[in-house]
């Protein structure tokens, strides 16, 4: 037979387990209770971070509809969330500033070019949708493709700029054929292959045929140069030209 000491036991431990949970969630409902008074009020968003392009009405209207309850109750994953929402943030983040303020911080996209029709590519290779005025080449490609249109940009444009030329424009073709116009107007046609020994090899012989830049050929005669309206480089070892109507290729500097 068990003694009654014994049996008393697990009931005692039963027990205490009872009133420490008891304790404990009467503890939380009035931690929560207090925090939810409006004592502990939101009164102010304070913007850590200089930025470009998002403004204070539309962080203000973000506050508005989304910072709801107390400094201890607010859902920080909601306000920022809704902030990494506007079109220029790339990143947000937003902490709690004793007694009342929250602060944040945002990171905006910084543009490199315009992608496709109707959006944006940073300069970190992201595509973003948003409104923007200023003048940016425009490159286009095959959806996923942002991150390696925008690393053939800068390999070609700083070839390019070798010899005083900008690219307008650089399309991936959906076969993946590589085209570039130029900011003068001139085309040039890259191909598939090679794609970055053939423009070097144009940037090699331009200056044989058309002078060290447009600028300086300009300077250096009296007229001013002709340059091609498009360039097939699509060639094993050299390229074409296609000059404007009743023109011809400037005669090849002597060496």
């Amino acid at each position: 037979m068990t003694p009654p000491e014994l049996a008393a036991h697990p009931l005692n431990q039963v027990a205490r387990v009872l009133a420490w949970g008891a304790l404990a969630l009467l503890a939380y409902g009035a931690i929560a209770w207090v925090g939810a008074q409006p004592w502990f009020a939101l009164r102010g968003i304070e913007v850590r971070t200089p930025v470009a392009h998002v403004t204070e009405a539309q962080i203000r209207l973000v506050a508005e509809r989304q910072v709801r309850g107390t400094f201890f109750t607010v859902d920080l994953d909601a306000v920022r969330d809704s902030l990494e929402k506007l079109p220029w943030v790339r990143e947000a983040r937003v902490e709690r500033r004793w007694p009342d303020t929250l602060v944040v911080s945002l990171t905006e996209h910084v543009p490199l070019a315009r992608w496709n029709d109707d959006a944006l590519v940073s300069e970190a290779g992201e595509v973003f949708v948003a409104a923007d005025s200023a003048k940016l080449p425009r490159l286009s490609g095959p959806e996923e493709s942002a991150d390696e249109v925008v690393a053939a940009y800068r390999r070609h444009q700083a070839a390019l700029q070798r010899i005083g030329m900008h690219i307008s424009e650089l399309r991936l073709s959906p076969r993946r054929a590589w085209r570039i116009r130029l900011d003068n107007g001139m085309q040039l046609a890259l191909g598939r292959e090679q794609t970055d020994a053939r423009l070097a090899r144009f940037v090699d012989l331009y200056p044989r045929l058309f002078g060290a830049s447009p600028a300086s050929a300009a300077d250096a005669a009296s007229v001013e140069p002709v340059l091609p309206v498009a360039v097939d480089l699509r060639y094993p070892d050299g390229f074409a030209l296609r000059m404007p109507a009743g023109t011809t290729p400037f005669k090849p500097n002597e060496t």
